[in-house]
């Protein structure tokens, strides 16, 4: 079964805790306890908070690490130049399983949050902050702290700011979906779509990076350019927050010195002593074999030169005792069935991929391994978004990380080892129902008796369905997503041997 993470991990600091400062004491920090700990919010012109930025070396924290000063300063020229007054978002929206680094912030310092987002606002002469979330704390918890602010549904005023909730999905963090639903539309990438710094937010220009780059922002801004970089790698000052889960007595969002090696951080966090590998980036990252996770040091350029990501934060061990080829099929089938579906990369690519790694694991051999290869060559570059690039790096890395076991799957028809669902995947019973309780996950099933091999089955539902080698359908190993289930009922009803049902368990 899935290994869903808690919505709000407990929360460790690796030497003096800066974004996480407080929540030692407190659940959640109000506007008062938040001043207590963090002090007065100084005030800075563009040109100030450019410069600072630029000093401190901030990149976004949400994946790609895009340098936030050269944002500021696209903004800020584009609203100079077109006069018009830009727009401020903030990205809440924790997509990756194996992500809640954005929920806890969120959830319990929202106002540092908010410090950076307003911040950034008033530097630039913003008229709206929009702060996008998909889980029912996160938007509470924002909701709160701008009522404390006296901004809670206000118009008047220098600057109007609301929450947005989208719903609890992987593309709902993809920058495009956010301000498009912001913007009142559906929350899908669109298929052409420019830069949020130029055209974002109702075609303002929109300052727009994730949850933890403006909390961060907002430490800058006190701490000043030398305090901040007290600690940290050179070239990356101060520090980073890590998901990190699998392998370890209890998932922790953990605040570490940029710089510090991934073996320490495992060690402290309670790891495994023996792992077969580590995820860095979560399911858009890369997965590291031990030897090379054993001298990997927590900064971009320090996981990027041993072929890790840091993307978002996540971290995720693998102990000895669970198939990693394994493991890494229930990640593609669920990155399958988490695209919009909107371009052939997705719908028809990713649940190639997956099921090609499927075969893989299941012994079909060389040529299996061949599609699997194909198939991610053939989604990388082709999206709407980088939904299909992050997929099929996932799948390639695991490929170099775990040769091993790959060779027992493709060699000898697999490792003998179970797939002990380590890695995170949300939780199969899903949210709690109106009622209360959970309700019933439903699965594909076959009646093999009936089937007869039609494929209309595949075609209607890609995402969770493909033909095998032997012309018969081959299952996802995973329950049907809410944004699927009418079609997995379309493709029940529409099956011409009555074969497939959707079934069901707790």
């Amino acid at each position: 079964m899935s290994a869903a993470l808690p919505p709000e991990p407990a929360v460790l600091a690796l030497g003096r805790p800066r974004l996480l400062a407080g929540l030692d004491r407190a659940a959640r920090l109000d506007r008062s306890a938040h001043l207590s700990v963090h002090g007065s919010l100084p005030q800075h012109t563009e040109a100030q908070l450019t410069a600072l930025a630029e000093a401190v070396a901030l990149r976004g924290r949400g994946g790609a690490g895009f340098p936030f000063a050269r944002k500021l300063q696209v903004v800020g020229r584009t609203a100079r130049r077109r006069g018009a007054r830009p727009a401020v978002v903030v990205n809440g929206c924790e997509g990756d399983p194996a992500c809640r680094k954005d929920a806890v912030l969120l959830a319990r310092a929202p106002h540092l949050v908010l410090d950076g987002a307003l911040l950034a606002a008033a530097a630039l002469g913003a008229g709206s902050v929009v702060v996008g979330v998909t889980r029912a704390a996160a938007e509470a918890s924002v909701r709160e702290a701008l009522a404390e602010r006296g901004l809670a549904g206000r118009r008047g005023g220098s600057v109007r700011a609301r929450v947005v909730r989208l719903p609890e999905r992987l593309v709902s963090g993809e920058s495009s979906a956010l301000l498009r639903a912001a913007d009142g539309g559906l929350p899908l990438p669109p298929g052409q779509h420019g830069r949020a710094a130029q055209e974002g937010l109702g075609g303002a220009p929109t300052l727009l990076s994730n949850a933890e780059t403006f909390a961060q922002l907002a430490l800058a801004a006190r701490l000043g350019a030398e305090g901040y970089a007290a600690t940290g790698a050179p070239g990356e000052p101060g520090t980073l927050l890590l998901t990190v889960s699998g392998a370890v007595p209890e998932p922790q969002v953990v605040e570490v010195p940029g710089g510090v090696p991934l073996a320490y951080v495992l060690k402290v966090c309670g790891s495994a002593p023996e792992l077969q590998g580590v995820l860095t980036g979560g399911y858009h990252g890369a997965w590291l074999d031990t030897a090379t996770a054993a001298r990997a040091r927590i900064s971009y350029g320090g996981l990027a030169g041993c072929g890790g990501v840091l993307g978002p934060g996540a971290v995720v061990a693998l102990p000895e005792d669970t198939c990693p080829l394994g493991e890494t099929v229930r990640a593609a089938h669920w990155l399958a069935a988490e695209s919009a579906g909107q371009c052939g990369p997705c719908r028809s690519g990713l649940p190639e991929l997956a099921g090609a790694l499927a075969d893989v694991a299941a012994g079909a051999g060389q040529g299996a391994l061949e599609r699997v290869r194909e198939a991610a060559g053939g989604v990388r570059g082709r999206g709407a978004c980088g939904h299909p690039d992050g997929a099929a790096r996932f799948v390639l890395t695991a490929l170099s990380a775990f040769t091993d076991d790959l060779a027992a799957h493709v060699l000898h028809g697999g490792c003998g080892r179970p797939t002990a669902g380590v890695l995170p995947l949300p939780s199969p019973a899903g949210a709690d129902a109106a009622a209360g309780g959970p309700r019933r996950v439903e699965r594909l099933a076959v009646d093999w008796t009936l089937c007869e091999g039609h494929g209309l089955c595949a075609d209607l539902l890609p995402q969770l369905v493909r033909i095998g080698p032997d012309g018969y359908p081959s299952l996802a190993d995973a329950g049907v997503p809410d944004h699927l289930r009418g079609r997995a009922q379309r493709a029940v009803r529409r099956c011409p041997a009555l074969a497939l049902r959707l079934d069901k368990e707790r």
